[in-house]
């Protein structure tokens, strides 16, 4: 099988990030950001995907934390973009009903190459340690943008902790992007779809 691996690097004023994905891994990561918080959430995706990570990212969080999770989720999604190919064989669509604790999470992907983000998702605090709340629709947003696909977070029930509430999105979305990323074994080397094109 083609190797579905990527690495991308964005070098800006505001951030220098560098990913090495594969989605084909065992969920081994390497994860060293500014941003402790995120550095969990990311191993936490690794894990529960089974995808292998690598990731830098350095950025101007003296001022706020905005850029840098915004720049790793633009680069997270390019990464799974070039990373998944031509898409023939996949399953492209992958669902996952997630408990962590008292919170229920829903979580639908569609690798279609158009881009869609739906989320009741609402912060409760401002701040998990040190990442900034706010920024978790953001985050995600700019993934689904960038990788082209469609992201749907919903909270059956969204509970009261606010980091079980963002734990149960990341794990989430790493088994339903691990869903749509897998071979169809009785689809391969066809796309799922009837446009010939995604």
């Amino acid at each position: 099988m083609k190797k579905r691996k990527s690495t991308i690097t964005r070098d800006t004023t505001e951030t220098q990030i560098t990913l090495s994905l594969d989605l084909d891994g065992t969920g081994k990561y390497e994860v060293d950001t500014d941003i402790g918080f995120l550095n969990h959430m990311l191993e936490l995706f690794a894990k529960h995907g089974l995808f292998d990570l690598k990731i830098t990212a350095r950025g101007d969080t003296k001022y706020d934390d905005h850029h840098l999770i915004e720049d790793v989720g633009i680069v997270l999604g390019q990464a799974i973009k070039e990373a998944i190919g031509d898409k023939k064989g996949i399953k492209r669509y992958g669902f996952m009903l997630l408990p962590m604790d008292e919170v229920l999470v829903a979580c639908a992907t569609d690798l279609s190459g158009r881009y869609a983000f739906e989320t009741n998702y609402e912060h409760i605090r401002e701040k998990v340690n040190d990442f900034s709340t706010e920024m978790v629709r953001h985050f995600f947003k700019s993934l689904a943008l960038n990788a082209e696909m469609n992201l749907h977070i919903q909270f059956l029930n969204s509970g009261e902790n606010e980091h079980h509430r963002i734990e149960g999105i990341f794990k989430a979305f790493a088994r339903s992007l691990r869903e749509s990323c897998e071979i169809d074994e009785r689809a391969k080397g066809t796309l799922p779809t009837t446009k010939n094109k995604l």
